[in-house]
């Protein structure tokens, strides 16, 4: 099955029309008409919509290998058709010179029920391909003048069935506990908005990403452990660690599998080819954790505790405590950070590293929820929280990578294979002493920067 997953991303402006409409002249290449119909199917309570996500897979019907890639959003709820969309494009591709601006797209669509129309909408985007904003701004300008106007901003099938799921803003006098509650259910959507294409397998980036929601929706909850019930932290904690550590067993592989191939490039090539064969070991080791990461994701433990999670998004068990602020809790973190740097030695070991590492991250995860009611400051001591981050990261991959070869080589016979691990762990070896050589001065940016954010 070729599907493909979309989360609209790009510089665009949608705007409504009568009928009829005619475009401006732009000079340009109009784009193939099309016309097409668009059956949507979700559960009884919108979970797919509500999530935003968008699967095409040239089929009437669902096929069947979908509810497979949805599962963490169906939670074994069945796909009913819940609108039928037929539309009408036309449009052009704004480019002067062979030089592509923008796409102007229009859609005239027809609301369906069974084959009877019950409604219509008319609708123009217009996205920016290579053109700047001030030519932007002047082609949706030209439509204006020519009766486009602001229009609903939801997608098609929302304004069809009057759906909408927007969050409202929240304003600065918000409680805690309304802001607490808004950050943990934009974790969850992104853990859920990535898991069917973890699923899927075809970009480790996926995995990667879902991986990432699961450690800031952790975070924040450490964060905040102050203000929760302790028992229940705890458990949901426990919870959230297990399927982390599901997860990174993975994406541990995927790293590991890319670093060794990259350097393999140094190799003489008929050493490269050898050390090359080698790996087909960790490919194997990969596919094995994949498949029981796949199990581990298809069982009720997993939508038990995404349940939980959603309950927890919706109602933190928050404690009778004096009110805190995000601000405050990114401070404590920083505080804590800091500590763990006065404890480590002036010459600090691998693993001393390891662990500073993984306070600097989370740090930067309570401090990137806290950015909305920070300054410039803040932007620069999170930039820099990442930069250190990855310090250490690649002192840690090439601890790892090390370690991993220091294990083939055991299993290895021939002189020439030998060779060739021992070459690349001169040059892992090499990595670690030159991140450990810019690691103070970039550890005294952060301080610096963290003070300038919190006053400590």
């Amino acid at each position: 099955m070729d599907c493909v997953l979309r989360q609209t991303l790009e510089r665009e402006v949608k705007l409504k029309t009568g009928h009829p409409f005619r475009l401006p002249h732009f000079p340009g290449e109009p784009l193939p008409p099309r016309l097409f119909t668009s059956t949507y199917f979700d559960t009884v309570d919108f979970r797919l919509a509500r999530l935003e996500v968008e699967m095409t897979s040239g089929r009437p019907t669902p096929p069947a290998p979908l509810e497979d890639l949805l599962f963490a959003l169906l939670r074994r709820e069945p796909l009913r058709a819940i609108a039928k969309l037929q539309t009408r494009r036309s449009g052009i591709r704004i480019q002067p010179l062979d030089r592509p601006i923008a796409d102007v797209v229009v859609d005239r669509v027809r609301i369906l029920n069974t084959r009877r129309v019950v409604g219509h909408l008319n609708e123009i985007e217009v996205e920016l391909r290579s053109g700047k904003e001030k030519e932007f701004a002047a082609i949706v300008t030209a439509l204006r003048e020519a009766g486009a106007y602001d229009g609903d901003s939801r997608p098609k099938v929302f304004q069809a069935l009057n759906l909408n799921f927007s969050s409202p803003c929240l304003p600065e006098s918000a409680p805690f506990s309304e802001r607490l509650k808004t950050i943990l259910q934009k974790q969850l959507r992104d853990i859920l908005l990535h898991d069917p294409g973890m699923r899927f397998g075809k970009d480790s980036e996926e995995l990667h990403q879902m991986r990432v929601g699961i450690r800031r929706f952790r975070a924040l909850l450490r964060a905040s452990r102050v203000l929760l019930e302790p028992e229940w932290y705890a458990s949901l904690q426990e919870e959230l660690r297990w399927l982390g550590a599901k997860l990174g067993t993975v994406r541990d592989q995927d790293v590991l599998i890319e670093q060794l191939y990259t350097e393999a490039h140094i190799l003489p090539p008929a050493e490269r080819k050898m050390f090359e064969r080698l790996l087909t070991t960790f490919e194997t080791h990969r596919s094995q954790a994949r498949r029981q990461l796949l199990d581990t994701l298809r069982s009720d433990r997993y939508l038990d505790l995404l349940s939980r999670l959603e309950r927890a998004a919706q109602a933190p068990a928050l404690r009778d405590a004096p009110e805190s602020s995000l601000i405050h809790l990114a401070a404590q973190e920083f505080k804590e950070l800091v500590k763990a740097g006065k404890r480590g030695t002036a010459d600090p070991s691998d693993r001393e590293l390891h662990q500073l590492r993984i306070r600097t991250k989370r740090t930067r995860y309570a401090a990137e929820l806290a950015l909305e009611t920070m300054g410039k400051p803040a932007i620069r001591f999170v930039r820099q929280t990442k930069r250190n981050q990855d310090i250490l990261g690649e002192h840690q991959d090439a601890v790892v990578t090390e370690e991993r070869l220091r294990q083939l080589l055991h299993t290895t016979r021939g002189v020439k294979t030998a060779f060739a691990i021992g070459q690349i762990v001169e040059r892992l070896r090499a990595r670690r002493r030159r991140t450990k050589a810019i690691f103070p001065r970039e550890w005294a940016k952060l301080k610096k920067r963290g003070r300038e954010v919190f006053a400590l």
